[in-house]
C-alpha cells in the first residue's frame, strides 16, 4: 500500500471539500503558488505551527499531514533553517531513489531511514561541538552543560 504524501493528502482534503487552490489560499492567508508548490511536492510547510493551521483549516490532525519523513525535514528546518531543512530534504530524495528499485520491504526501507535520519542528526550534533570548540580558541574548553 503507497503512503500519501503531505503534498496529496493536502490535494485530497482540498477536492474533498470542493475548494479551489484560491479559496484554501486565501484562507490560510499564504500566495495561490504555494498551494500549488504544496500539491505537487516541490514545497512543505516550515513550521509544525504551519502544519498546525492546515490541520485546523482542513478538521484534522496535524499527524495525519505529516509522514515521518516530512516530520524529520520539518524538525531540520526549525533547528537549523533553510540550510538544514535544504540538507533533510535532499537526504530523503536521494535515499527514495536508491529505493525506487522495489528490492526492500516496507520495514525494510523505514529502518534504513530511521537509521540515516539518526546518523544526520549525530553528524550535526558533532559539527555544532566542533564549531563551538572552534570558536573557543585553541587554549580554552568548551562550556559544559
Amino acid at each position: 500500500m503507497d503512503r500519501m504524501t503531505f503534498g496529496e493528502k493536502f490535494k485530497a482534503l482540498r477536492e474533498e471539500k470542493g475548494l479551489t487552490q484560491k479559496d484554501v489560499a486565501e484562507a490560510l492567508e499564504i500566495n495561490a503558488r504555494m498551494i500549488t508548490r504544496y500539491e505537487n511536492g516541490i514545497s512543505y510547510p516550515r513550521t509544525r505551527e504551519a502544519y498546525r493551521k492546515i490541520a485546523d483549516y482542513f478538521e484534522v490532525a496535524v499527524d495525519y499531514l505529516l509522514t515521518e519523513n516530512d516530520s524529520f525535514v520539518m524538525k531540520a528546518s526549525e533547528q537549523y533553517g533553510a540550510r538544514g531543512m535544504k540538507q533533510a530534504q535532499e537526504l530523503i530524495d536521494g535515499m527514495s531513489g536508491l529505493f525506487a528499485g522495489g528490492t526492500l520491504s516496507e520495514q525494510d526501507k523505514d529502518a534504513v531511514m530511521k537509521a540515516l535520519q539518526d546518523i544526520y542528526w549525530e553528524s550535526k550534533a558533532r559539527n555544532a561541538k566542533k564549531y563551538a570548540a572552534k570558536n573557543n580558541g585553541p587554549d580554552e574548553e568548551p562550556s559544559a552543560m
